[in-house]
């Protein structure tokens, strides 16, 4: 999900006393992806939390947008984008209810990204000797073809937002030192611990890859868990790459918390205590199992996907193992050896 073109403006949101109150991200969009080769395509149903709000286009750089009777941003008649060129439009709504008034600014994004089934775990690092969850790493992936790239998310001493896999690096436990400290943890010569924000804003020069946002369970309290899932929503919000992230989580009142505040962002749940029903019933996109749980149940897979959610697994590193969820109908698969994987789906002609 990305750009050769930056547009830059300023984001506001001024919310009063209405239903959007009850939600400060609200306005939010229900698709961030423009539709290629198509005339006048829908992008995305603007939601409000009330029916009777009035939305209008108050800025549209491009000048190739509008809102139809129901509230879907679309393509202006006759208008089609095509692969290439720039990829990134910005769009200010502003929605007015009896109540209040509340105006933000999208980036809707050419939608160019890659269908495969690859997820580079951490970013594409083992094969090039680069550091899990840097910058560098993610940069592998994007250059790999990968359609997505996992990495991970805790929360600082400071309350910033770091990206690490372990609650420790470089001496340091993550939750109890500051983001000053551990951005200057040297991950290798010259490529340092990054912050949330210099991940999510690396990603937004291209659109071929999404970024895969694991929010890490703090050790401390299940409080700063959703301070962090509070704080990471939003930064993506702020950053406008609404376009490029999915959510995943081992602490399921992270995800619920992620729903909470944009019902329509996708989220798959990584841990073990769940039945896919009950994933089902939370409004989650998807599940995101360890590659033992579809080994003991080789139709979960089906299971999942009758009832309507995607199916991620993790971590598939050895060649019988990626072929097995392959063969199961897998719709993403997480793995080290991104490289392997997509060499695979090219031989199968995907």
């Amino acid at each position: 999900m990305k750009r050769n073109k930056i547009l830059t403006s300023i984001f506001a949101i001024v919310i009063s006393a209405t239903a959007m109150a009850t939600n400060p991200l609200y306005p939010i969009l229900d698709n961030y992806r423009i539709p290629l080769n198509e005339k006048g395509a829908p992008v995305g149903k603007v939601l409000t939390g009330d029916t009777k709000a009035k939305i209008c286009i108050s800025r549209d750089t491009a000048d190739i947008f509008r809102i139809d009777r129901d509230g879907i941003v679309r393509l202006k008649r006759g208008v089609k984008l095509t692969e290439g060129g720039a990829f990134r439009y910005a769009v200010t709504l502003t929605v007015s209810t009896k109540t209040g008034t509340a105006v933000k600014e999208f980036e809707l994004v050419k939608d160019e990204f890659l269908k495969n089934r690859a997820i580079a775990h951490r970013g594409a690092w083992k094969n090039f000797s680069d550091p899990q969850n840097s910058i560098k790493s993610l940069r592998n992936a994007i250059s790999l073809g990968c359609s997505w790239s996992e990495f991970d998310v805790w929360m600082a001493a400071d309350g910033v937002p770091v990206c690490n896999h372990d609650p420790a690096i470089g001496g340091l436990t993550v939750e109890t030192s500051t983001s000053a400290q551990l951005t200057k943890v040297e991950l290798e010569p010259g490529e340092f611990l990054p912050t949330l924000e210099q991940y999510l804003l690396a990603i937004k020069d291209q659109n071929k890859t999404g970024l895969v946002l694991e929010i890490k369970p703090s050790l401390v309290s299940q409080e700063r868990t959703l301070e962090l899932t509070n704080k990471a929503v939003q930064m993506v919000h702020d950053l406008k790459v609404q376009a490029w992230v999915t959510y995943i989580s081992f602490n399921y009142g992270s995800l619920e918390r992620v729903i909470e505040l944009d019902p329509v962002a996708t989220t798959a749940y990584l841990g073990n205590d769940k039945t896919v029903t009950e994933i089902k019933n939370s409004k989650m996109w998807g599940i995101d199992f360890n590659l033992n749980m579809f080994k003991a149940n080789p139709i979960l897979t089906r299971q999942a996907h009758d009832l309507g959610l995607t199916v991620n697994v993790w971590t598939v590193n050895k060649a019988e193992d990626l072929k097995m969820m392959l063969d199961q109908g897998a719709d993403y698969i997480t793995t080290n050896e991104p490289e392997l994987l997509l060499k695979m789906l090219r031989e199968r002609g995907e």
